[in-house]
This record gives C-alpha cells, sequence and structure tokens, in this order.
C-alpha cells in the first residue's frame, strides 16, 4: 500500500478509500466510504459507512450505516450502528450504541452506551453517558447530563445543570 494513494476501488468492492490508512484493515466491508487519515481505519466487515476526516469511524469494525464527518467523529464506535455525527469529536466515546445523532463541536462526546438521543449544538449533551431518549438543541443544551432519560432541553444552556433527573421538559 502506497501512502501517495488517493483513490481507488479496494478490493473489487464499491468501498471508496482516500488519502493513506483510511480502510486499512477492511476485509469484507462494502459500501463505505473514507476520506481522511485513518478514517473507518479498524473496520473489517462493516458496510455502508461513511466516514470523513481525520480518525473518523476510526475503530469502527462490524458497524454499519453510520455517517461521520469531522475531526475524530465517532472515534470510538466498534459495533453502533445507524448514527450520524457532524462536527469536532462529535459522539468521541461513543462505543456500542444505535440510533444516535450528534451536530456540532462535542455533541454527545462523552455518551458511552446511551441510545437514540439528539444533540444539536456546542457541547449539547457533553456529559451523556448511558442516558437516553434525550434531545438537547442548543449550545451547552443538557451539558452535565450524564444518566438521566427521557429529557428535552431546547435553547441556550437549557437544563445545563441537570446529571440524573429524568422526563424534564
Amino acid at each position: 500500500m502506497k501512502f501517495n494513494e488517493m483513490f481507488f476501488i479496494l478490493k473489487g468492492k464499491t468501498s471508496v478509500k482516500m488519502v493513506y490508512f483510511s480502510l486499512y484493515k477492511n476485509t469484507t466491508g462494502s459500501n463505505n466510504m473514507a476520506v481522511g487519515p485513518a478514517a473507518l481505519f479498524e473496520n473489517t466487515t462493516g458496510s455502508s459507512n461513511t466516514a470523513i476526516g481525520y480518525e473518523a469511524l476510526l475503530n469502527n469494525t462490524t458497524a454499519s450505516y453510520n455517517s461521520a464527518i469531522g475531526y475524530q467523529v465517532l472515534r470510538s464506535n466498534t459495533t453502533g450502528v445507524r448514527n450520524v455525527a457532524f462536527g469536532y469529536q462529535a459522539l468521541y466515546t461513543n462505543t456500542t450504541e444505535n440510533d444516535l445523532t450528534a451536530i456540532g463541536h462535542m455533541a454527545l462526546y462523552s455518551n458511552t452506551t446511551g441510545s437514540q438521543n439528539v444533540a444539536t449544538g456546542s457541547a449539547a449533551l457533553y456529559s451523556n453517558t448511558t442516558g437516553d431518549y434525550n434531545t438537547g438543541l442548543g449550545y451547552s443544551a443538557l451539558r452535565y447530563n450524564t444518566t438521566g432519560s427521557n429529557n428535552t432541553g431546547i435553547g441556550y444552556a437549557a437544563l445545563y445543570p441537570n446529571t440524573t433527573g429524568a422526563a424534564n421538559n
């Protein structure tokens, strides 16, 4: 593998890689797009993923249907599926959870196993680790929520101090 390869079809599949070490370990995964150093680096069998940016979806192994755009977006994801993340380190810590949406600088940054959360705005739901079904819209909305579920915070720093409270609107 050459460091200066910019575009090629990987093993006859429809996967595309651009820049060095993207899709590096891909074996049978197909319909993937990786643009940026180490994008989808660990992917082996995951399919239909889009990773654009340095270390985007770096640790993804078997997960499919993820979209990651930005620096280290969805970096720790291994098997989580149907996740969408845009922005610097959005969904950085997520490993196995599904159906998450994070748009903005460090949105849902600390999420590990919280599922079906939506964060839009810089640092929205930043501290969420295992809370489920939360929606944070706006700068730092639900920023310190860790395990609280079923919360909705809309606006600048909405529900900012909430950590474990549930069903707040």
